[in-house]
């Protein structure tokens, strides 16, 4: 059952989430708990000859939590999704399988990311990727828009878990799959709301 929030308490997840991601566009290194950058895409086994096709900043950007490439290869010419997309790695590793004749859509909302993206988007020679900010839990795009939805440790940050796993699902071919990479709690989940928003983007 999801937590039931007041507007206030998402505006006050929201702008926190920002805050944060505003600082790991400039660079994760030593803002997570986990590797980032090369490590932590070694760490996590993305197939190192397509990170060999990719400028080093653009590897240095990377914060995942996981590989959601693990569950499967793309297919060339697949249109895709990535909620979150961050800094772009997975964008970008996503558009190198799919192809020119492929499309990959990155979504984030810090802009700073966004930015970032496509910084780092310009240093490849990629024409089928755009990077987008987005806000809320609606995603505007037509049903059966996307053969496959990717999501790199996004889904622990949004407030209305449920209702994004729906849209997700929505823009979803017939047959089309949802790669998530999350992180989950393993202690125990505190009953007070003020104290689970305070520590929701930590």
């Amino acid at each position: 059952m999801e937590l039931l929030l007041a507007p206030e308490d998402k505006k006050k997840i929201e702008s926190g989430i920002r805050e944060k991601y505003a600082k790991v566009a400039a660079g994760p290194e030593g803002l997570f708990k986990y590797p980032t950058g090369r490590a932590g895409l070694e760490a996590l086994s993305y197939d190192p000859e397509i990170l060999k096709t990719l400028p080093s900043s653009v590897l240095d950007s990377f914060c995942g939590v996981g590989n959601p490439f693990s569950l499967g290869p793309l297919n060339p010419g697949d249109a895709v999704l990535d909620i979150g997309s961050g800094g772009g790695l997975d964008s970008l590793v996503a558009a190198r399988m799919v192809g020119p004749g492929g499309k990959v859509v990155g979504l984030d909302l810090s802009p700073e990311m966004v930015t970032r993206a496509n910084e780092n988007l310009r240093q490849t020679d990629f024409a089928n990727v755009v990077f987008q900010e987005f806000s809320g839990e609606d995603l505007l795009f037509e049903d059966g828009s996307f053969d496959v939805v990717l999501s790199n440790g996004v889904f622990n940050l949004i407030p209305g878990k449920g209702r994004m796993l729906q849209e997700a699902c929505r823009v979803l071919k017939p047959g089309g799959r949802l790669l998530i990479a999350d992180q989950i709690l393993t202690g125990t989940l505190t009953k007070s709301t003020p104290e689970r928003i305070d520590s929701w983007f930590r």
